[in-house]
């Protein structure tokens, strides 16, 4: 992490495509002006700020955008000049890079002679430096190369995306025979992104402040009619309250049935009720098939940290609801692929009639949820399945009890329709098991830490992972997001490394969250932070960290006292920490930010990426810079915030793309000595309007 940038302080300057300081404004007045003046003596201008031709607008056609301070068009001109003159102006133009790209390169070689007596580490580093700037700079031509059309803004989306997920396509996976509940996969090709901005219903609000927005909605927000709630079962019905403008949850028949059933659960695990989970080594629950998330919203003020996965819904969506609540979600199908979270990952998994087939497939989805469950971790099934009279239902239920018996799985108690099981915390249970009972234990080549979506697996996972710790022998929350040297070390890092991670984040959050105000695109001098508002603690409810590294983003937003939830992204492109995350008492997951995040669009109020560019940048490229913003705009709340840290080259390409992207923006120069940058963004908001 960099040092502490401080905002009203001299040293830091701030600057934006949108709202320049005044002395900057009254030299582009100028500029303009001498401009003009040429152009009125000598029709054949050319400005040599473009070494590229296809930068050049066609005569007829003159483009309404021209230079700007990042060196991407904004302004209008024409050149007017004959077609040979042209072709002459082109091939000069051509000719001029050719032998720019020659000097770099001569340059880069006598560079590498003159400095071979220096140390290997100062070489290293300079080196990397080079290297990060020349794929950055590859990078801006192949965007600038392909046509002049790349400087416009992005249009805005058809009216039929505005609940649209990219690469779950049910209509397009019937067509291809998918079936047997595969229609609901993941499928991401090539022409599954998008290319335009999502913009939100025509009547959209912003979202109510978050403890209010957990028992109230908009109902313009989310895709579900009232047909669609009176036609639900009974506890969906209990569940919510609607009328013309307003989903309620605040309905004392449901907070009582959930109080119940959590205390229920806990009585069944042999506590005294859910508040004691925290105690019994339980922090962080998968839902599976979560509802509208209400046993997630009653466990929270536990500390209990519960995601929802869900299958993708065009209307009256689990994920998008529970999302809308402020409450942690994405969309996954239990089809045919792994989750995309590590072996060892929750303490508990929770289905409530969540409608998985879990004595189908000779038992895989038990094995996918053994997987996933730390030792020690309980599974919570409620279904009338379990208590079946007739003799088929029977002839299920006897298939799960005796597979999950088979996979060392102990049944701690069974009341009515609910029963806990407790996966073992002995690893030779598989060893004495009868040959033949049960799945086998996985080869190494198959138990890995870094499941990005592969197909499910016949086999016993974790059990040669380092991270097989029972949840009672670790700390209890919050000092399990503290691990101690020995847990560290587990990760091959030292405790060192996040301590001092974890100080430099304190810092960090402290000045991001003094940024995060209206002022900081305002053109008025700024003032010494202690004499602006400090933004609201809960202002931001849902966030989502594009390269969480450890997770320190997370734990200073909690140190914080900031209200608020992470969903912690480790791209796959990286090095794999998402189960140190996991470990901490946090949820995250495994993403490729060169296809769409599993999650509907408006579903995060900020946006963090501390050196994905530079993370990216260093891959081959397999989508610009462009897509990955575009889905930012996607996921982002209309008023919603994007920080992005990175070197000083890679924010100021970001930088011209929240132009085309309509974003107000500004650059925060840390400290003058340092290569590193932040960008600062504020996502408008653009209403429909009603046809």
């Amino acid at each position: 992490m960099s040092r502490p940038l401080h905002r009203g302080i001299s040293g830091m300057r701030i600057s934006g495509n949108n709202h320049d300081l005044w002395d900057s404004q009254m030299k582009d007045k100028t500029e303009k002006e001498d401009l003009d003046r040429n152009r009125s003596s000598d029709h054949s201008y050319l400005s040599l700020k473009f070494p590229f031709p296809v930068l050049l607008p066609d005569n007829d056609s003159p483009s309404k955008y021209g230079s700007s301070e990042n060196g991407f068009a904004s302004d209008p001109f024409s050149i007017g000049t004959p077609r040979s003159r042209h072709k002459f102006t082109l091939l000069l133009l051509k000719l001029s890079l050719a032998v720019i790209l020659v000097l770099a390169l001569t340059g880069s070689f006598w560079w590498t002679i003159s400095i071979s007596t220096l140390s290997r580490g100062q070489i290293l580093h300079n080196y990397r430096k080079l290297q990060e700037q020349l794929v950055s700079d590859l990078w801006d031509i192949g965007e600038l190369s392909l046509s002049s059309s790349r400087f416009k803004e992005v249009d805005f989306c058809s009216q039929e995306s505005e609940n649209y997920v990219p690469c779950f396509n049910v209509s397009e996976n019937l067509a291809l025979g998918f079936s047997d509940g595969n229609e609901n996969d993941r499928r991401c090709g090539q022409g599954s992104k998008q290319s335009c901005l999502v913009l939100p219903p025509v009547n959209y609000r912003i979202p109510l402040r978050w403890p209010t927005g957990k028992d109230v909605i908009w109902v313009s927000n989310v895709k579900i009619t009232a047909q669609e709630v009176l036609s639900s079962g009974s506890l969906t019905k209990r569940m919510m309250m609607l009328d013309e403008e307003q989903i309620s949850f605040r309905s004392s028949s449901m907070f009582d049935g959930v109080e119940d059933y959590a205390h229920q659960i806990a009585e069944m695990i042999g506590l005294r009720n859910e508040s004691n989970f925290i105690q019994a080594g339980v922090r962080t629950i998968l839902d599976i098939g979560c509802g509208y998330g209400s046993f997630g919203a009653h466990l929270f003020p536990k500390q209990l940290l519960t995601m929802c996965i869900a299958n993708y819904e065009a209307s009256g969506s689990q994920v998008q609801l529970t999302l809308e609540r402020g409450l942690p979600a994405m969309i996954f199908s239990f089809s045919s692929k792994q989750l995309p979270y590590p072996s060892l990952s929750f303490d508990m998994l929770h289905c409530a009639r969540c409608g998985i087939g879990w004595d189908q497939k000779d038992g895989i989805f038990l094995i996918e949820v053994d997987r996933v469950l730390k030792p020690g971790g309980y599974f919570v099934w409620t279904s009338p399945l379990s208590n079946a009279r007739n003799r088929e239902n029977l002839k299920r239920w006897n298939l799960v009890r005796d597979f999950a018996e088979n996979i060392c799985w102990e049944m701690l108690s069974q009341q009515d329709e609910t029963v806990v099981w407790r996966k073992t915390t002995k690893k030779n249970c598989y060893s004495s098991r009868n040959p033949g009972s049960g799945p086998s234990i996985c080869s190494r080549s198959h138990d890995i830490e870094s499941p990005y979506y592969r197909p499910l697996q016949a086999c016993i996972a974790g059990t040669q992972s380092h991270r097989w710790i029972p949840i009672e022998e670790r700390k209890t929350w919050p000092s399990r997001s503290h691990l101690s040297k020995g847990e560290f070390a587990i990760y091959g890092l030292h405790s060192e490394e996040l301590a001092e991670d974890s100080e430099s984040w304190r810092t960090a959050v402290h000045n991001y969250w003094s940024l995060l105000s209206p002022l900081i695109f305002s053109d008025h001098p700024k003032r010494p932070g202690y004499e602006d508002p400090s933004p609201p603690y809960n202002m931001l409810r849902n966030v989502l960290d594009m390269n969480a590294h450890f997770g320190g983003f997370n734990s200073a937003l909690l140190e914080a006292g900031k209200s608020v939830w992470v969903m912690n992204v480790v791209p796959t492109t990286g090095p794999n920490y998402l189960p140190l995350i996991l470990d901490r008492g946090f949820v995250g997951v495994l993403h490729d930010w060169c296809e769409a995040f599993p999650t509907y669009p408006r579903t995060y109020d900020l946006v963090h990426a501390a050196g994905l560019l530079s993370l990216e940048t260093g891959q081959q490229r397999r989508c610009t810079m462009l897509d990955i913003f575009t889905e930012v705009d996607r996921v982002l709340r209309p008023e919603g915030w994007v920080i992005i840290h990175d070197t000083a080259s890679l924010i100021e390409s970001a930088r011209a793309l929240t132009t085309r992207l309509k974003w107000d923006a500004r650059v925060i120069e840390i400290e003058s000595n340092s290569d590193e940058r932040l960008l600062i963004c504020q996502k408008p908001f653009f209403k429909r309007q009603a046809s």
